[in-house]
């Protein structure tokens, strides 16, 4: 099956806009991977950032990622006003998604159940407070599969009657720019994607 290049998709939905400022629920794993996209969307969109992250482990780590995601967001400046909202820290929900699949390799039918469960749920908060578009910050990431993503993210905004922003946000020099931005602002990179078996294997 032929890959869809969903940059081209985004840059034909923000072609679309005129001078209409649609709401954007956009997920977010960390403060790095979103800095790129909310410089990029916010130009077009009113942008919530969603952290939902029960995958992350231990809950400190959770934390010190969340309070930099909102230092972020209070720093940056947009020209569309960007909101922060999220939920109380359960990681048992991430553990219960991923049974049966824990000595699955990092980017295999583990990290699918785990993408399952945060864009499920954002998804779900986007159609609950009547969302625009809903879209995740995750397909920055190199090591990300932006098709799969991409898919998951359609699938679940089809079924609950959302519309899906497409993305691959490592297009246009993306995570290149996410890099130099996290530099700008000091934020912690942290060196293991937040569950303990992605730890596990970089450790090992």
């Amino acid at each position: 099956m032929n890959k869809i290049n969903y940059q081209i998709q985004l840059d034909k939905v923000i072609n679309s806009l005129g001078d209409t400022v649609p709401t954007l629920l956009l997920h977010s794993c960390c403060a790095p991977c979103s800095s790129y996209v909310i410089e990029y969307l916010s130009q077009y969109f009113s942008i919530t950032v969603f952290y939902y992250n029960p995958n992350i482990s231990p809950e400190e780590e959770y934390r010190f990622r969340s309070s930099e995601q909102k230092r972020l967001i209070a720093e940056m400046p947009v020209k569309h006003l960007v909101k922060y909202i999220d939920e109380e820290y359960d990681s048992r929900q991430f553990f219960d998604a991923v049974k049966g699949w824990e000595n699955e390799p990092e980017g295999g039918k583990r990290c699918e159940r785990c993408f399952e469960l945060r864009l499920g749920r954002t998804v779900q908060l986007a159609k609950e407070l009547n969302f625009d578009y809903v879209t995740t910050t995750l397909t920055i990431s190199p090591l990300k599969d932006a098709q799969l993503l991409n898919e998951i993210g359609k699938r679940l905004a089809e079924e609950n009657g959302v519309k899906w922003l497409g993305s691959d946000f490592k297009k246009k020099g993306g995570y290149k720019r996410s890099t130099e931005l996290s530099k700008e602002y000091g934020l912690y990179r942290q060196n293991y994607c937040g569950c303990v078996f992605s730890k596990r294997e970089r450790n090992a």
